[in-house]
């Protein structure tokens, strides 16, 4: 995969995951109210930087790690 496409791929795939983590997290904790729905927006954008920061360590990690255990 070439380095525009993985840095796409990326910023998709944290953006879903950080959109959906915080959704259910902050819906567990608040349960289905109005006051859910207007942090939800908030909470998935402070969540997305870290998402992104975090994916970018743990890729490699677990890529080298899958890596690893596949050739075992």
């Amino acid at each position: 995969m070439d380095k525009k496409t993985l840095i796409l791929t990326q910023v998709i795939m944290t953006f879903m995951m950080a959109v959906t983590m915080s959704g259910i997290m902050s819906l567990i904790a608040l349960g289905p109210t109005a006051l859910w729905l207007s942090e939800w927006p908030k909470a998935a954008l402070i969540a997305w930087p870290f998402a992104f920061v975090l994916g970018a360590i743990a890729f490699p990690v677990a890529s080298r790690m899958a890596n690893l255990i596949i050739r075992r």
